[in-house]
């Protein structure tokens, strides 16, 4: 492969993965608490390059990232409705160990235990569950201790990382702890706001103008391509020529 299909095609590719990403988080601007994927740009040397100085180097995505930034907070008034300010998730149960997540919009089962919109336990202190009635209202304070009829009835587990790299996605809004030697703390200074709902921190205009110049960047390489085979076929036909 020559030096201009072998540029084009890489950056193709890169764009191609870019466009996953953006075209996902633009699926999820509106889902509560979700975290935008990004990509982190690098350049590639061929190892088998004899001379250094003449290896070509190809864009590549390095490694995608998941951006942890807040999102806004927005206020809905439903008692269910929690939101964090500040770091940290929210613990919810899976049958693999527990999932971290930012969505807090909660409800009641039909057991009266508190969970997430698809069914998941919201996990309080050490893994209890937080049990409701339906028939009273519920209280949620600024450290996550459930209150009901003046009684608490819980605690909401609230976990925080050290570093949120050994953190992977699960789904379109749970995270899994990727790395063994990772482990949960409580987070510091972080407050629980009953009545609102983080929104995704995607920036749904953001990702449209993204997505559009990718999209314009993947033509322009296509366009190379087509270019760089003519070119191609032009010189084998003029040795062809020269031959006979």
């Amino acid at each position: 492969m020559d030096t201009l299909t072998a540029l084009v095609a890489s950056g193709m590719r890169s764009r191609m993965e870019s466009l996953e990403l953006l075209a996902n988080n633009v699926a999820n601007a509106s889902t509560g608490g979700y975290k935008a994927d990004r990509e982190f740009f690098s350049l590639y040397s061929a190892e088998e390059a004899w001379n250094p100085e003449e290896a070509s180097t190809m864009p590549v995505i390095d490694r995608p990232w998941i951006d942890f930034s807040q999102g806004v907070l927005k206020t809905t008034g439903a008692p269910l409705d929690v939101a964090l300010s500040g770091s940290g998730f929210f613990s919810v149960d899976a049958p693999g160990g527990p999932l971290y997540t930012r969505n807090g919009s909660f409800q009641i089962a039909s057991d009266g235990r508190l969970v997430t919109a698809d069914g998941r336990a919201v996990r309080g202190q050490r893994g209890a569950p937080i049990l409701l009635n339906t028939s009273s209202s519920v209280e949620i304070l600024n450290d996550g201790t459930v209150r009901q009829a003046g009684a608490v009835v819980g605690q909401l587990e609230l976990a925080d990382f050290t570093s949120t790299a050994g953190l992977a996605k699960q789904g379109s809004n749970y995270l899994k702890i990727a790395d063994p030697n990772l482990k949960p703390s409580a987070p510091a200074n972080t407050s629980v706001e009953q009545g609102k709902l983080e929104a995704s921190n995607t920036g749904s205009a953001e990702a449209a103008v993204r997505l559009v110049s990718v999209m314009r960047q993947f033509e322009m390489l296509q366009k190379a391509a087509s270019l760089g085979a003519q070119m191609n076929q032009q010189a084998i036909e003029q040795v062809a020529k020269v031959g006979s």
